[in-house]
């Protein structure tokens, strides 16, 4: 049973109650992520993230970390463009010690001046790491071609010079501003009691109130067409894409077929046709990044630089074929039994129905059951994919490139 309830401090907190499971999951959702950063800010809510598990003034990292071992438990945390998010996942009889950590680091994180410098350090090795990695660079260098200009086209880690220079005090100033209930949602799945979780938030964020998520500014329509970042690797990375639909659009199920017949499966048209019958691709895939005023599909390539054109105007062919006729009776069938499966399969843990609901009352402001999602899904027909591949696949594209190559090989 779903349950959702706005507590008196202004958090909204949603519950599943699983009482066939021994855990519990409790997550906290800021609705604050990278795209509302300044560019002066670039990579602090990444920063925070890191520094909230650094301890409060009564409980160190130490203590905290060894807490949460001793009864077997789970803590993590990660940020995106548009929220970031905390949890522990625990046996339930330890829920208490669960919400006492998690609203403790949320309520009231130390900041120490030498522990914010050590964890400095240890961020920018994170980025050194992810600008090492062409794959991940190359999702770095399509984003910001998609939403020039923009904070969506920035990367979650943030700018090094900011995370070198950024002050105690600049820090702190923006957790006040957005870590506030009016800009959380609390989510708990496992076997629980709605109304006893409740009374406990409300009691720890009694010092806590106000808040409002961000004001957003919409990307504009400008993108860039060719991105390429010359570099010596043994394979050439390749991110081909078009900007598509926000999450909020009636056309996301439909976008999500679509998505899983063009790249998203082991009987996707790309990875069969580029890797199982021509071979020239270990890692091909398609995926949709849906924002709450924009979005993308894109399809990334792994391949030997020898064979990037080929494996470019195999994209180009696929996703012209796509616009032009749609998918299949069979292709649609498989699509819809993977999403449903899939679905189905991730519900099987405290930790991902935690994730489904908090996730969903964040992001859309209330959360359908796994009825009314399979629903759905069922009624997606082919026409409605049809119709969405026209309009999305007719847009203009963006290629992404990083390889021994130079800008003028793909003009």
């Amino acid at each position: 049973m779903i349950t959702t309830t706005t507590l008196n401090s202004g958090i909204r907190l949603v519950t599943e109650t699983m009482p066939e499971v021994a855990s519990l999951c409790v997550g906290v959702w800021v609705g604050t992520g990278s795209r509302d950063e300044t560019p002066e800010q670039s990579g602090i809510s990444h920063f925070l993230e890191h520094l909230l598990f650094k301890g409060t003034p009564e409980r160190t990292a130490r203590e905290i970390a060894e807490e949460v071992d001793a009864v077997g438990g789970d803590m993590n945390a990660y940020t995106t463009k548009e929220y970031t998010t905390f949890y522990v996942r625990a046996l339930a009889e330890h829920v208490e010690l669960g919400l006492d950590i998690l609203c403790d680091i949320l309520c009231r994180p130390a900041l120490r001046p030498e522990e914010v410098d050590a964890e400095r350090q240890v961020i920018l090795e994170e980025v050194l790491m992810h600008r090492d990695e062409p794959a991940d660079v190359v999702q770095e260098h399509f984003a910001n071609a998609m939403f020039p200009a923009h904070p969506l086209g920035r990367e979650v880690l943030g700018e090094p010079e900011v995370i070198r220079n950024v002050t105690v005090p600049a820090i702190r100033s923006f957790f006040d501003e957005h870590y506030l209930p009016g800009n959380m949602v609390i989510a708990a799945a496992g076997d629980l009691d709605h109304e006893r979780l409740a009374a406990g938030i409300q009691a720890r964020f009694a010092a806590r109130h106000g808040g409002r998520p961000p004001v957003r500014q919409a990307p504009g329509d400008q993108t860039t067409a060719l991105v390429v970042e010359s570099r010596e690797t043994e394979q050439a990375q390749l991110v081909l894409g078009v900007r598509a639909p926000d999450r909020h659009s009636a056309d996301r199920f439909a976008l999500a077929v679509l998505n899983h017949t063009l790249g998203g499966g082991l009987s996707s048209r790309l990875f069969q046709e580029i890797r199982e019958a021509r071979g020239l691709a270990y890692s091909i895939g398609s995926d949709r990044s849906a924002y709450d005023d924009a979005g993308t599909l894109a399809v990334s390539v792994g391949t030997s630089p020898e064979h990037a054109h080929e494996v470019l105007e195999l994209l180009h062919v696929e996703l012209d074929r796509l616009g032009a006729e749609g998918i299949t009776s069979r292709e649609l069938e498989v699509a819809k039994g993977h999403l449903r499966a899939d679905m189905l399969l991730s519900l099987e843990d405290s930790g991902s129905r935690m994730s489904r609901i908090g996730a969903s009352l964040l992001l859309f402001g209330s959360v359908l059951t796994t009825e009314e999602l399979l629903a759905r899904i069922a009624a997606v027909t082919a026409d409605q994919v049809r119709t969405v591949a026209a309009q999305v696949l007719a847009g203009p594209r963006t290629l992404a490139v990083v390889g021994p190559f130079a800008e003028s090989d793909f003009s």
